[in-house]
């Protein structure tokens, strides 16, 4: 059945996705140092998370601290913590959603309720995706800004982490598989209709004969 394959696919991108949702909210690497103009010293470099800071020595010894406050941080990546959060918390319902209403399983045993299962399963998949691209398109935008920027001093400027990169192609993923789940997840329809001229013909056909 083509719909399983499909199903299969989805799964296993939207695993991908949370997986890369998950570590571009933990691993603090979304705004690096730039070294660039009289900005040279590179002895250590400054790594900015969602949670926390660090300084990596050019020995290779690193130092991280978690941010006193909220308010501390930009609004940017004050967004990026609770959109992160919860597009790791729909990426877990979908892709539990959609392993309960797939055709290769036998959780739910009512064959009409699986495509609006998987469909449900789709639109938090997209939804996701959307919480993750969005937040990292919004820094790397700040970052960009800030770069170009010839009032922010070499020392302040900074460039894009690995994690703005992981972000997106976790977002990509997760619409992607988010998409093919609403594409491929449509109800069957004609089956009942049909059933149900075969009957009032049936029906009739009876009484014209006593008529």
């Amino acid at each position: 059945m083509g719909s399983v394959g499909v199903q299969i696919v989805c799964l296993s991108l939207g695993v991908l996705g949370l997986i890369g949702a998950i570590v571009c909210c933990v691993v603090p690497r979304w705004k690096v140092s730039s070294f660039t103009g009289s900005n040279i010293v590179t002895a250590q470099s400054s790594q900015e998370g969602l949670w926390m800071n660090c300084v990596v020595q050019s020995t290779g010894q690193q130092q991280c601290k978690n941010y006193d406050s909220l308010l501390v941080l930009s609004s940017d990546l004050q967004a990026a913590r609770a959109m992160t959060i919860i597009s790791c918390m729909f990426s877990c319902l979908s892709i539990l959603i959609l392993f309960c209403g797939a055709d290769f399983t036998t959780c739910v045993e009512n064959e009409d309720a699986k495509p609006k299962i998987s469909l449900v399963a789709g639109i938090g998949l997209l939804l996701a995706g959307l919480l993750v691209i969005i937040p990292v398109s919004w820094s790397a935008h700040i970052v960009v800004r800030d770069f170009n920027n010839p009032l922010v001093i070499a020392s302040q400027k900074r460039e894009l982490g690995a994690c703005i990169f992981i972000g997106w192609a976790a977002g990509v993923l997760l619409l992607l598989g988010g998409a093919l789940l609403c594409c491929f997840s449509r109800p069957k329809s004609g089956s009942s209709g049909g059933t149900a001229k075969y009957y009032s013909n049936s029906a009739s056909a009876p009484n014209k004969n006593y008529v």
